[in-house]
């Protein structure tokens, strides 16, 4: 077995970044524009065209950080490269909205879904937080344009939420209401606001966090559920038969409860700035967390299982690397903030985990799924969105954390 580093010390955890990054660069760079989203487990990219908006944003993000705490990986350059690619070959200058996939091919952009997503213009926002905080100084004019698109088109003032999905041409809002794409706004907004100091990204987080873990939560025994009808009241059945749905899955998601802990403890730091009294965000964020654990930690194989059902059974077996990396994330935070032995105990448990598991000691980076043993089920390491994003930038909090 290899040995674990001690990822309670700062150098440990840049260096595992730094290695991960190194999967991907610099091969990911198209010269052409933008970067290459599909890669085998061995670094390969199996193709070359198809581009979609999650993984365009994410890599500004990984680059963006990369060129802030890493050293002879990323620069500000990189950086620019995935903006010019959001704004000319994403973005529709008509009507302001992002293509959610394209095809790229000899520099020449053809748009296979134009639809438009809250879910995507969330990371566009967070991309462009992070590229301001990076020195790209021009995004600070695209954070504006970018939240007040959100704001005109997804924002339901009635309902403190944001919608989910519009045609490409914004004539049609889609009844869907899903609570993923205001989580990830919620990331994004307060990115906004650490880049710019502007209050209203700060107070719209928070009116947005307490909706959703705290209104929508009461409706489901305190937990968050994924879908929502228009009226934003509990639609238990969307997507009953697809608990594995990559951004729609059914049932209760443990990595999405751990995730909410960490962005309420993130807000939490702004306390002085808030709205309202900050003494609820606490408790439902360790509420949050131990839900998730308690009810998904796999006492036999070790991880964390993807979903479970509302009656507590686990309804997708499978592991997926980004719940492992938010859940170690987010007790970090935890133990962090409260003092309490138990979340680095899960910390210490979880990166025992994904080291012995997730971690590809070969070739770099982390694998993408496991089955319920740990065992391989796909040799596509990182598939359109993944790009190592929620790791690199789980552990870019810890180095946060870790610092405070």
């Amino acid at each position: 077995m290899i040995a674990v580093p001690d990822f309670h010390a700062r150098a440990d955890v840049r260096k595992h970044i730094q290695e991960t990054m190194q999967f991907y660069h610099p091969h990911c760079i198209d010269p052409d524009g933008g970067f290459y989203h599909f890669y085998k487990d061995d670094g390969r990219i199996y193709d070359t065209r198809t581009r979609h908006l999650v993984s365009s944003t994410r890599f500004v993000f990984t680059y963006a950080m990369a060129a802030r705490q890493l050293d002879g990986v990323g620069s500000l350059e990189q950086v620019r490269h995935g903006l010019r690619f959001l704004r000319e070959a994403h973005r529709n200058p008509a009507t302001g909205g992002y293509a959610w996939q394209i095809d790229r091919h000899e520099g020449q952009t053809t748009v296979l879904d134009g639809s438009n997503h809250c879910y995507g213009l969330a990371f566009v926002l967070l991309a462009y937080s992070h590229a301001l905080m990076a020195g790209a100084g021009e995004a600070r004019e695209f954070i504006g344009e970018t939240f007040e698109l959100m704001e005109r088109r997804f924002w339901q003032a009635d309902d403190g939420l944001y919608a989910d999905e519009a045609s490409a041409d914004w004539a049609t809002l889609d009844g869907y209401r899903g609570q993923n794409a205001n989580m990830h706004s919620v990331e994004a907004l307060l990115a906004a606001y650490e880049a710019t100091q502007e209050l209203r990204y700060l107070h719209r987080a928070e009116l947005i966090a307490h909706n959703i873990t705290v209104r929508q939560a009461n409706l489901a025994d305190g937990l968050i559920w994924e879908h929502y009808k228009t009226d934003w009241s509990v639609d238990w059945d969307y997507n009953r038969d697809d608990a594995s749905n990559i951004f729609r899955p059914w049932g209760f998601q443990p990595g999405h409860l751990t995730e909410w802990s960490k962005l309420l403890l993130i807000m939490e730091r702004y306390a002085d700035k808030l709205q309202r009294p900050s003494d609820w965000i606490l408790p439902r964020a360790e509420a949050l967390f131990n839900a998730g654990l308690d009810t998904a930690w796999d006492k036999e194989h070790g991880g964390i299982f993807y979903g479970f059902a509302p009656d507590g059974a686990i309804c997708d077996g499978d592991k997926y690397h980004w719940v492992q990396a938010e859940s170690l994330a987010t007790a970090a935070v935890l133990g962090k903030r409260t003092g309490e032995a138990k979340y680095w105990d899960w910390y210490d448990r979880m990166w025992e985990y994904c080291w012995a598991h997730f971690v590809d000691h070969k070739n770099g980076a982390w694998f993408r799924i496991l089955r319920a043993d740990n065992s391989a089920c796909t040799e596509d390491k990182s598939p359109a969105g993944k790009v190592d994003y929620h790791n690199m930038g789980a552990c870019y909090e810890i180095l946060n954390t870790l610092s405070r």
